[in-house]
C-alpha cells in the first residue's frame, strides 16, 4: 500500500454489522457480520444480485436504516444507535443520494428540486440559490433551471438528482442503480460524470446489480447471503479479501 493510501482518511466504518428482519415467524438476516470500511475520496461500487443485501447495505451506510447490531461511523460519529430524527439529521448534511428513478417532483421546476435539501437547514435564499447554481454548472443544466422534469429527458433529469445531491457538499455520495432508468449511451454519459466527480476529491458509491458498471471503479464489493463475498482494489496491486 502506498504512503497515499495509508493516509486517506476513513470516512465510514462498519464492524460486524447485522441487520435481522421478521418475517412471519422467520428470522431474515439480510445482513450477516459486514465489516468494511470506505476512505475519503474513493470511488467504489457495492455489486450483488437481486437479495444479495446489497440494498440494505446501502440503507444502512446511508443512514437510511439502522442495524440490529454492529457498530458503525461516520466521519467520526458513532451512529448506530442514532433516532430516526437523529438519522435525517445526519443524511441532509452528510450524505447525498442519487436514484435510479430520480425521485424529482413533478411541480417544482429543476432549480426548486435540487434547492429541496436546504430548505430545511437555516440556509438563506440568497446562499440557496447560488448554491443550486452552481451545481447545476456541475453537470451542465443551468440553462435548464426553470423547466420542470417533465420536459426533461432521462439523463438530464438523472443530472438534476446529481446537483440535488451535491448542494449540501456532502461527505460522500451514494448511487443506487444510477443507470438503470437510461439506455446505454445516455448511462455512459451519467458515468462519466460520476468520474469527474470522483476526480474533484468526492467519496463516491455505486449499488448495482452490473458487472459492467461496477467494472468502472478503482474498488469493488461483492456482497452474496448477506456477507461480503469479495472486496477488489485495483489500486492495490490485487490485494483481494
Amino acid at each position: 500500500m502506498s504512503d497515499s493510501q495509508e493516509s486517506q482518511r476513513t470516512i465510514l466504518e462498519l464492524r460486524d454489522i447485522t441487520k435481522v428482519y421478521q418475517l412471519g415467524g422467520e428470522e431474515i438476516r439480510a445482513l450477516d457480520g459486514v465489516s468494511m470500511k470506505i476512505s475519503e475520496g474513493e470511488f467504489m461500487s457495492i455489486i450483488g444480485p437481486s437479495g444479495s443485501g446489497k440494498s440494505t447495505l446501502m440503507h444502512i451506510l446511508g443512514c437510511l436504516d439502522s442495524p440490529t447490531s454492529g457498530t458503525l461511523n461516520l466521519d467520526g460519529q458513532a451512529i448506530q444507535n442514532a433516532t430516526p430524527r437523529q438519522l435525517a439529521n445526519i443524511r441532509n448534511r452528510k450524505i447525498g443520494f442519487v436514484f435510479q428513478f430520480f425521485n424529482l417532483l413533478p411541480k417544482l421546476n429543476v432549480l426548486q428540486n435540487v434547492e429541496l435539501p436546504m430548505i430545511y437547514s437555516g440556509i438563506s435564499a440568497r446562499e440557496r440559490q447560488e448554491r443550486c447554481m452552481n451545481a447545476l454548472k456541475m453537470v451542465q443544466l443551468a440553462d435548464r433551471r426553470k423547466h420542470r422534469p417533465a420536459e426533461l429527458s432521462g439523463g438530464q433529469q438523472q443530472r438534476v438528482a446529481i446537483a440535488r445531491a451535491l448542494v449540501n457538499n456532502p461527505r460522500i455520495i451514494f448511487a443506487d442503480e444510477p443507470t438503470g432508468n437510461l439506455d446505454s449511451h445516455t448511462g455512459e454519459l451519467i458515468l462519466d460524470l460520476f468520474h469527474n466527480l470522483h476526480a474533484e476529491g468526492r467519496t463516491l458509491v455505486l449499488v448495482t446489480h452490473d458487472p459492467t458498471i461496477a467494472a468502472i471503479t478503482p474498488r469493488r464489493i461483492e456482497i452474496r447471503d448477506g456477507k461480503i463475498a469479495t472486496n477488489v482494489d485495483r489500486r492495490l496491486a490485487g490485494i483481494e479479501k
